[in-house]
């Protein structure tokens, strides 16, 4: 159990780290790049992934639309953490479930039973209510916590897409890791050289922190379904719920993130879309 607990702690870590980086002066861009320098070394220490293998040409196009959405759905993360918190965005990314549930039965062809039918009625409203924010000032951004959303929903279908190949994992994770990075330091300079932008070594240290927290997250929730080989949906409601509740109790108490009662709403129905889910998944197998 104590993979998933620290799995937890590392996605919800990610977050924190981006709402510090706020206090200091930072380019977000720069951090995502260097957060893949750091993830692509340790997936390269750990994992020690097969380069040459048959059927990873095959697999190109997919790592080639992630490795573009892997930094995208970072600086989105960046933004939506920003402007809406970390209770939100942390929500959003684990709501993200919904996505691939859906494409498991209109792309896949996969048969729903009524408990996951439940949880997904639950969710949808959950999603409406958690965006919620009565303000004056025009800054309910909730288009990123939206995205964030989509693009978590859509990389885990890819993913989904990798494994199902012969390629092991680990390698396509590498390779993934190694598209992502080439892309970031692109825009990293095309911000130097256009915009300007100046390269601060504080971008260094946040990105080493995110990389590593970053890697961690997928290291243990990794280790974690292998303790759980027989009862994978223990660690995917533990790992969903769990994101969810510390990371409203860091927003909530470290951030004061101002939460409304509808929000709080949203937040509970989310728990229960999940629960349901999970029933679903343990009562089908």
């Amino acid at each position: 159990m104590h993979y998933i607990v620290l799995s937890i702690i590392c996605s919800v870590s990610v977050g924190i780290i981006f709402k510090f980086t706020r206090r200091y002066d930072t380019a977000v861009t720069q951090i995502v790049a260097w957060n893949y320098v750091f993830a692509l070394l340790l997936c390269y220490l750990f994992f020690r992934p097969e380069l040459k293998i048959s059927g990873l040409f095959a697999n190109w196009p997919i790592y080639g639309v992630m490795s573009v959405l892997l930094p995208s759905i970072f600086l989105l993360m960046a933004a939506s953490i920003k402007y809406m918190g970390i209770v939100k965005t942390d929500a959003a990314q684990r709501l993200s479930l919904f996505i691939p549930i859906l494409a498991a039965w209109f792309i896949f062809g996969e048969g729903f039973n009524k408990l996951k039918l439940i949880g997904l009625a639950i969710g949808f409203p959950a999603i409406l209510l958690i965006f919620l924010r009565h303000d004056t000032n025009n800054s309910n951004k909730w288009q990123y916590p939206a995205l964030v959303l989509l693009g978590f929903g859509v990389i885990d279908v890819l993913f989904k897409q990798v494994v199902r190949s012969e390629v092991p994992y680990t390698t396509s994770l590498f390779f993934v890791f190694c598209g992502a990075l080439a892309v970031a330091t692109g825009i990293v300079l095309f911000q130097l050289a256009v915009n300007k932008a100046a390269f601060g070594l504080i971008n260094l240290t946040f990105g080493a922190l995110v990389g590593i927290f970053n890697f961690g997250n997928i290291l243990f929730y990794m280790l974690a379904h292998k303790e759980f080989a027989h009862n994978p949906s223990t660690v995917f409601a533990s790992m969903n719920m769990g994101v969810i509740i510390l990371g409203s109790i860091a927003g909530i108490l470290i951030f004061r993130e101002k939460m409304s009662r509808l929000n709080y709403t949203g937040i509970a129905m989310a728990l229960a879309a999940i629960i349901f889910i999970t029933l679903s998944q343990i009562y089908a197998s």
